[in-house]
C-alpha cells in the first residue's frame, strides 16, 4: 500500500527593480486576460516610460499595446469608453504634468459615470500617471499631482513605493472595478525588492508599517518613504526610534493604521514630495487632528516641496526637493518640542 504525500508548491520569489515589476505585471495581465488593453503615448520608448514597458508591444502586438498621437484628452476618453464596454484599459501618461490635459475626462466622466447611471455602469480602468522629476526638467515636467485627484469622489489613488507593491497594486487596480489613479515615480525605478513570480494583489486602502518605532510616527509617500527609512536609521543613532508608515493608497487612506501609530508615539511627521497647500500631507494632518488629537504631544510636522514650481538647474533641484536630512530635522523639531 503506497501513501502519497501532498507537497505545497513553493512560491518563486526573486528580486526585481520597480520598473521591471510593473513590466511583469503588465506581461501577466496581458497574457491572462484578453480584456486588458494598454494605451497611451510613448509606450514603445524607454525615454518616456523607463523599463516599465520594454518589449510589451513585441510580445502582444500593437493592437493591445497601443501607442497613440499626443492627445491626452482623446486617448483617455477612448479608454473610458472601452471600460464601459467591458474592457480593462490602462491609459498611460508618461508625464503626470500632461495628464492634466485629460482632467475633463477623468473628473467629469470616469469619476462620475457609476453615480450618474445609478450604479448600472462601472468604469474599470486605470489611469497611470508617471512622475518624472529631476534631471533639470523644470516646472512643466516635474509635478506630483496626487492631491489633485484625491479630492475627487469616485476616484481611488494609489502610490506604491516598493517593487513588490508596484506589481501587486497595479494588478489590484486593474480589477478593482472603479477608476483608479496609479502613480509611480521614476526616481523609484532602481529600487529592488523580493517580488513573487506569480500574479498577486496588494489590497487597495491598506497601508504598511515599514519600520517599527516608539518615539515618532513618520508617514511618507512614494520616494519619500525611501528617504524616511534612511532618516530612521540616522535617528536611531540619536536614540529616536521612528515608526515609518507607507500609506500605499492615498484614497481611501488607511486612517486606522496611522492613528493607531500616533496613539503609541504621540508625534507625527508627514513627508510628501508635493506642494504643501491642500496637499496629501495636509489631508493626513487634518485627519489625525480630527481623530487622534488627544494623543499628540507636539504639533504635526510636514516635509513637502516649497511653494514654488520646480527649478531647472541641478544645484537648485537639490535644495528644492526634500531628502532624508529634511525628515531628520522635522523629527527633531517635533520630538524635542517644548
Amino acid at each position: 500500500m503506497s501513501t502519497r504525500t501532498s507537497v505545497r508548491p513553493q512560491v518563486a520569489v526573486r528580486e526585481l527593480d520597480y520598473g521591471s515589476a510593473i513590466n511583469e505585471a503588465f506581461t501577466q495581465l496581458l497574457e491572462g486576460d484578453e480584456t486588458v488593453l494598454l494605451i497611451g503615448q510613448g509606450l514603445y520608448s524607454p525615454w518616456y516610460v523607463g523599463s516599465s514597458m520594454v518589449a510589451l508591444e513585441k510580445k502582444f502586438g500593437t493592437a493591445r499595446v497601443v501607442d497613440t498621437p499626443v492627445s491626452e484628452n482623446g486617448v483617455t476618453g477612448i479608454a473610458i469608453g472601452a471600460a464601459m464596454a467591458g474592457m480593462h484599459p490602462v491609459v498611460i501618461h508618461p508625464r503626470m504634468d500632461f495628464m492634466v490635459l485629460a482632467t475633463d475626462q477623468i473628473l467629469n466622466q470616469a469619476a462620475k459615470a457609476h453615480y450618474m447611471f445609478g450604479g448600472a455602469i462601472n468604469v474599470p480602468m486605470v489611469v497611470r500617471g508617471i512622475i518624472n522629476r529631476g534631471g533639470e526638467q523644470a516646472a512643466q515636467h516635474s509635478q506630483a499631482l496626487q492631491s489633485y485627484y484625491m479630492h475627487i469622489p469616485g476616484l481611488k489613488v494609489v502610490m506604491p513605493s516598493t517593487a513588490y507593491d508596484a506589481k501587486g497594486l497595479l494588478i489590484s487596480s486593474v480589477y478593482d472595478g472603479n477608476p483608479v489613479i496609479y502613480i509611480d515615480d521614476r526616481w523609484l525605478y532602481s529600487q529592488r525588492d523580493p517580488v513573487p513570480e506569480e500574479l498577486y494583489t496588494v489590497p487597495i486602502g491598506k497601508g504598511a508599517v515599514r519600520r517599527k518605532g516608539k518615539h515618532v510616527t513618520i508617514v511618507a509617500t512614494s520616494y519619500m518613504n525611501v528617504e524616511a527609512l534612511a532618516a530612521a536609521v540616522s535617528l536611531a543613532e540619536e536614540g529616536i526610534e521612528a515608526e515609518v508608515i507607507d500609506p500605499r493608497t492615498l484614497k481611501p487612506l488607511d486612517e486606522d493604521l496611522i492613528c493607531d501609530s500616533v496613539a503609541r508615539t504621540g508625534h507625527l511627521v508627514i513627508a510628501d514630495a508635493a506642494w504643501r497647500s491642500c496637499g496629501a500631507a495636509a489631508e493626513i494632518a487634518a485627519m489625525v487632528a480630527e481623530r487622534a488629537f488627544g494623543a499628540l504631544k507636539a504639533p504635526i510636522a510636514r516635509v513637502t516641496l516649497a511653494e514654488a514650481p520646480a527649478p531647472s538647474s541641478s544645484p537648485l533641484e537639490k535644495a528644492y526637493y526634500p531628502w532624508a536630512a529634511d525628515v531628520v530635522e522635522a523629527v527633531r523639531r517635533t520630538v524635542h518640542y517644548s
